[in-house]
């Protein structure tokens, strides 16, 4: 029964997760453009909201790029280049636990301005609170999987991972065999990665796809005020 939650959970899941992922964004680029943004509380508490914003977005931009690097490219690249699984698993826990760290201060200090400043509640919705939250807890599994990594400094735990990933897009049907005896700490971070994908494009995380590059080909726009219809009439002759 373990192997087929296992399949489940990480051969079947993460192609639906990454099939929602793509063409629910696609539809709500081309059925709802307006919502194509992050709301703005900025004028509330402004100094949390620069800090928190900083190091939440710093920390967060160097684990998806540090991950997407680490998991995706090929592994004999690394070999290739001299780089050995443990160097690699070292770089991995001591980078991503620095960003780790900076994105969940920065998350708090999100989470507590959204929740017990009566103003910016006001003006969140329940999918704002709950992302953020959900994020929070990705971040705190995250850091938990540091000592269990700190257990296996040969990096061969992390090469499971990587040909998990590379099994998932290089559509191989045995890509969950790879995880199928990884601690549950890393289970549970892959699986609520998974749905943080699942449900991005009905999230304000959309506007992390927001280039604006397109303004520079943007048509103007004139904006044209009508005359009120009695400041208009012409006086009786």
């Amino acid at each position: 029964m373990s192997g087929f939650f296992n399949t489940l959970f990480f051969g079947i899941y993460p192609y639906i997760a990454l099939s929602v992922l793509i063409v629910g964004t696609i539809i709500r680029y081309d059925r709802e453009p307006y919502s194509w943004r992050a709301g703005s509380s900025q004028l509330l508490r402004r100094r949390q909201l620069v800090w928190g914003s900083v190091l939440f977005h710093v920390g967060v931009l160097i684990i998806f790029f540090g991950h997407l690097v680490g998991l995706l490219t090929p592994i004999v690249l690394f070999d290739l280049v001299g780089i050995s699984h443990g160097a690699k698993q070292v770089l991995a826990v001591v980078v991503g636990g620095i960003a780790g760290l900076m994105a969940i201060v920065g998350a708090g200090m999100l989470i507590h301005r959204r929740l017990y400043d009566a103003r910016v509640r006001a003006v969140s919705s329940t999918m704002d609170t709950f992302i953020i939250c959900l994020l929070g807890f990705q971040l705190l599994l995250g850091l938990g999987t540091i000592p269990v990594s700190l257990m296996h400094l040969d990096g061969e735990e992390m090469v499971k991972f990587m040909s998990w990933a590379q099994g998932i897009f290089t559509f191989r049907g045995d890509a969950a065999s790879y995880v199928v005896d990884a601690s549950w700490i890393f289970k549970l971070h892959l699986f609520v990665g998974l749905t943080i994908l699942l449900i991005f494009p009905f999230t304000r995380l959309v506007h992390m796809l927001s280039v604006p590059a397109r303004y520079l080909w943007r048509p103007g726009y004139q904006i044209v005020r009508e005359r009120n219809s009695t400041n208009s009439r012409h006086p009786a002759e």
